[in-house]
Parts: C-alpha cells; structure tokens; sequence
C-alpha cells in the first residue's frame, strides 16, 4: 500500500515539475495551444507507461523531453501524411478585431516567426526550440535529441541561418525573449 502511495505522489510530482516544460516546448513545435496539449496529455500517458523501466541515465527532465520529441515527430509525420491527402485544407486566420496597434505588430512578428518555423525540418524546429527559445544548454540539447553536442552545435547554427533566410532578416534578435513569456 505504502508502494502504491509514493509511486503516485512520484508521479504527481514529475507532472507538477515539468508539465510546462513540456507543454511549452509542444507549442512552439506545433504552434497551436490546443494541439500542444493534446500531445502534452500523450507524453505524460507515455511517461506513466515507461516509469518502471527509468534508468535514470539522465536526468528526468531530459528523459521526459527526449519522450516529447518523439511524440511531436510523430505527430509531425502523421499531420504531414494527412496534409498530403488533402485532410488539411483550409485553416483558420486569427482574428486582428480589437488589438491596439503596439500589440498588433508584435503579435504579427511572432506570428511570422511562428509561420517560419513551421516550414523548417522537424530536427532544426527542435533544436531551435530547445536551444533558441527554451535557452537549454548544448548539452542538455544534446541529451533530448539523442546526439552528439558537436551536431547541435552545428544543427543550431544552420537553424538559425535557415530561420533568418525564411523571415528574410540579416538577425534574428530577442527570439528567447519573445517565446519565453
């Protein structure tokens, strides 16, 4: 009984600790709200499921990334799949009723960055979003996606000269600081 008690409020613990994390980083993978948590439920159900078997290799919040980067590519290759065969076909476009001027064109700009992004392979997103937004350090970057610190290193730079060839800007600056209200 005792067992059952700790595992549960290690449990709660984990969810309270990185939800966030995890959500966040969903987001701006995905860029919509409701979808990113509906893939946060998912990698929770995934991190409920694979508890037992935590090595503790790293640490739990790398465990836990490294689980939301699977499930965000996999829902990546299924939207794209159904993108493809046309289940996708109109969008909706936000509303621009009642937003003072200022706030306007920021969340224009943010909604440009967030269009760009989308565009970008799966591995550059993730790096840009763990490295650029989340502000992670190469290592623990390195540890979510499974490679080598050196490739991140890499991967970032292209990322970012990628990001700037899309928004057609010489510098992205406060990227961090915009997303990571």
């Amino acid at each position: 009984m005792q067992d059952t008690i700790d595992y549960e409020a290690r449990i709660k613990a984990i969810y309270r600790e990185h939800y966030r994390d995890v959500y966040q980083y969903l987001y701006y993978f995905t860029g919509k709200r409701e979808h990113a948590e509906d893939l946060t439920q998912e990698v929770f159900i995934r991190v409920l499921n694979a508890l037992g078997r935590y090595e503790e290799r790293s640490s739990v919040k790398t465990w836990i990334l490294h689980i939301a980067k699977h499930v965000a590519i996999d829902d990546y290759r299924k939207r794209r799949v159904q993108t493809l065969f046309g289940m996708e076909l109109l969008k909706g476009l936000p509303s621009l009723l009642g937003r003072p001027e200022a706030e306007l064109v920021s969340k224009e700009e943010q909604l440009e960055i967030e269009q760009a992004m989308q565009k970008m392979k799966p591995h550059q997103r993730n790096v840009l979003i763990l490295r650029g937004i989340k502000a992670y350090s190469i290592r623990e970057t390195a540890e979510i996606l499974g490679t080598s610190e050196a490739k991140i290193r890499v991967d970032f730079h292209r990322a970012t000269k990628e990001l700037k060839k899309v928004l057609h800007v010489d510098w992205i600056g406060g990227l961090a600081n915009e997303y990571s209200k």
